[in-house]
């Protein structure tokens, strides 16, 4: 696990790329698609907004020791979502800053111990707060690919994609039988994996790691890995 001074540094850098970038978008420019079928880029700016709001409350609830919540609800995630969509773009380039900054000053009231004490994800998994860090990191850098401006997955930091390309392996893995198997071979770094049982006719899908972990995000269609057989990749499953 990269170390909470690191991942507040990496996520430092994800984020002021990630500001920088939208600051010239128009209002016309925010009603118009993003890479996540039926969201515009309204919708990704608020997710990124809301998500780091959510991610103040788990910091609070670390710090304080008084338990809070991420989302009330996935329900009231998604309603969250909605209301805020029809947002001038200043507004609503305003809204990802400033709550990107509240979230750093929250980590930054985090004494060492809190880092370790447990919090409940809106899904139901309890995990250490040191987690909180690297989740929005996550966040910030898969939206950034989704808002369709420029940022694509091979402009992920290679320790990026490094931490979490096994993660979504093992995820995928303990899903059993939520995906067909298959072989992954990352030809920058030589990393090997597979999810499923391996046979003789297993396929194997290789290239760099950023174009595997984001075929298994599922914003790639996997189209520029090379394959073995020449056969459709097996179907992956909705994770992020």
């Amino acid at each position: 696990m990269i170390p909470i001074e690191d991942a507040l540094s990496y996520l430092g850098a994800a984020t002021e790329n990630l500001v920088a970038a939208i600051g010239g978008l128009s209002d016309g420019d925010v009603r118009g698609p993003s890479l996540l079928p039926g969201w515009s880029k309204a919708h990704v700016l608020t997710h990124l907004a809301r998500n780091a709001e959510g991610g103040v409350r788990l910091l609070e609830w670390a710090r304080t020791g008084v338990p809070g919540y991420e989302y009330r609800s996935m329900e009231a995630r998604a309603a969250a979502i909605e209301e805020g969509v029809g947002r001038p773009a200043a507004i609503l380039l305003d809204d990802v800053r400033g709550t990107a900054e509240a979230f750093f000053a929250a980590a930054e009231r985090m004494p060492p111990q809190a880092w370790d004490r447990e919090v409940r994800w809106t899904g139901g998994q309890e995990t250490p707060a040191r987690l909180i860090v690297p989740s929005r990191w996550g966040e910030v850098l898969i939206h950034h690919v989704d808002l369709d401006i420029g940022f694509r997955p091979t402009d992920w930091p290679a320790v990026f994609t490094g931490e979490l390309l096994p993660g979504i392996v093992t995820h995928l893995r303990e899903r059993g039988g939520a995906m067909s198997a298959v072989r992954l071979e990352a030809t920058d770094t030589g990393e090997v994996f597979s999810i499923g049982e391996i046979t003789p006719g297993t396929p194997l899908a290789a290239g760099p790691a950023c174009e595997l972990l984001a075929w298994l995000l599922g914003r790639s269609d996997g189209g520029r890995l090379a394959q073995e057989p020449n056969v459709p990749l097996p179907a992956v499953p909705a994770i992020y």
